[in-house]
């Protein structure tokens, strides 16, 4: 069946996936990328080259019929492997449930895989070089410059799916007070920099594959997650400012000194380190909320509506989760974007803060409780809590219980939390604490507080 004629501007993750459920639906759409073909060209380096996918995500494969093929080119991560400064590693499970874990994709090859669906759709037609300069809310019209030359087409529905910078929110913004648009953006004061461990000579891992590894330290911390090759991307978080700060980072002798003092057993695994230290870039961490999402038939989608810091892992989960909402808010609509963008955006709004709150919450958990016993003794006792009863952690809810939405998670993880961490400072040993009563107060605290929502 044809139906509309719908332009997306953003050929990432979410966008094309949006794209593909709307050309199964029959119509025809025009997916508009600012960037040249990532197929054709080579992506930047230092820049998020693998990301964590969990159950919302592949959630939202299985809506396009990719989570099968998408499967067979990731890496399982069964925990968190903590290695502290005196070199003692310790891996933590994500759940004490079995089967539960997260896993690590190639940002680049997922993105290739959708594009390539996308390309065999009839319903879809593929734009590169494609600059969006203007939006017109009022007659959903795209005013825009491909490969050098200027265009102006009529759609009708428009998604703005161009990430964090995003060029149909700016053109949003400036029409000033009279749409009331509310915009947040808040920076972390801590930046990035991506370093690479290369694979071994026969093309293994140097250290344990299926992890997250993690390297919290006061103030700093660095992640690695690893890749198909037998590499690992690290991630190093580094206040900008400070004695060791990002800013002062800036010579051989301090870049070596800094990260020998800090990330030693890391430091010895990357022959390159200074060379790739000086290339590649430092970048800020930053967090966008923003709302009306949708203006008449302009709607926003993904990092443009609500861009996260990576902290929990879900910037990319949630994204997707926002196709998966809006192809089952088309069913229950039966196509009536009047009735489908408005639910969109007060359904998902709120679990879109909520997500971003947590994902600030967890840099710092990540970075500087992780090291702190009490908090490894309240995650012994929730791994404990999933193995042995129906139990779900703060983390297990998010991360493994699609069906649970992210501020509804957020707030039974907290409350469990607060509990938690009150019995884990008087617990001696959380291997033979018995669980019941534990359960039991946890339980009732729960409930009777989540009444409110």
């Amino acid at each position: 069946m044809k139906r509309g004629k719908i332009a997306i501007a953003g050929a990432g993750l979410c966008g094309t996936m949006m794209a593909i459920k709307l050309a199964e639906y029959g119509y025809q759409v025009d997916l508009y990328e600012r960037r040249s073909d990532l197929r054709k060209t080579d992506m930047s380096a230092g820049r998020s080259i693998n990301l964590a996918i969990s159950d919302r995500g592949l959630n939202a494969l299985e809506m396009i019929g990719l989570r099968e093929k998408v499967s067979a080119e990731i890496i399982p991560m069964h925990g968190r492997m903590i290695h502290p400064s005196d070199g003692k590693n310790t891996m933590y499970s994500y759940s004490g449930r079995e089967g539960k874990y997260i896993n690590s994709v190639s940002r680049g090859g997922l993105n290739m895989t959708l594009l390539d669906k996308a390309e065999k759709s009839d319903n879809i037609n593929l734009f590169f070089e494609a600059d969006v300069k203007s939006v017109d809310i009022n007659s959903s019209t795209l005013t825009l410059n491909i490969s050098g030359q200027e265009s102006t087409k009529s759609y009708d529905v428009i998604f703005g799916s161009d990430g964090a910078g995003s060029a149909i929110r700016r053109t949003i913004q400036k029409s000033g007070s009279r749409l009331r648009f509310d915009f947040q953006q808040k920076w972390l004061s801590t930046g990035y920099k991506e370093l690479h461990i290369p694979p071994t000579s026969k093309g293994g891992w140097k250290i344990e594959k299926h992890a997250l590894h993690i390297w919290p330290r006061k103030g700093h911390m660095m992640i690695a997650l690893p890749n198909l090759d037998g590499s690992f991307t690290l991630t190093m978080f580094t206040p900008f400012e400070g004695p060791v700060g990002m800013d002062r980072l800036d010579t051989d002798e301090l870049i070596t000194e800094f990260m020998e003092e800090n990330f030693a057993d890391a430091t010895v695994l990357i022959p390159d380190l200074l060379e790739q230290f000086h290339t590649n870039p430092t970048s800020p961490l930053g967090t966008i909320k923003c709302y009306p999402w949708v203006y008449n038939r302009t709607v926003l989608l993904g990092d443009s509506a609500h861009a996260i810091v990576p902290f929990y892992g879900q910037g990319m989960n949630c994204a997707l989760e926002d196709c998966v909402v809006l192809d089952q808010l088309i069913k229950d609509h039966d196509h009536d974007w009047d009735k489908i963008l408005p639910s969109y955006q007060k359904q998902r709004k709120i679990d879109a803060d909520a997500i971003a709150d947590l994902a600030e919450d967890n840099f710092y958990e990540m970075r500087d409780a992780t090291a702190d016993p009490v908090f490894n003794v309240k995650r012994l006792i929730e791994l404990r809590l999933e193995a042995e009863h129906d139990y779900y952690s703060k983390y297990s809810l998010v991360t493994f219980r699609a069906d649970v939405p992210y501020h509804i998670a957020m707030k039974q993880g907290r409350l469990q939390n607060s509990i938690l961490y009150d019995i884990a400072k008087i617990v001696d040993d959380p291997t033979t604490v018995k669980l019941g009563p534990i359960l039991k107060q946890i339980n009732q605290y729960v409930s009777e507080r989540m009444k409110s929502i």
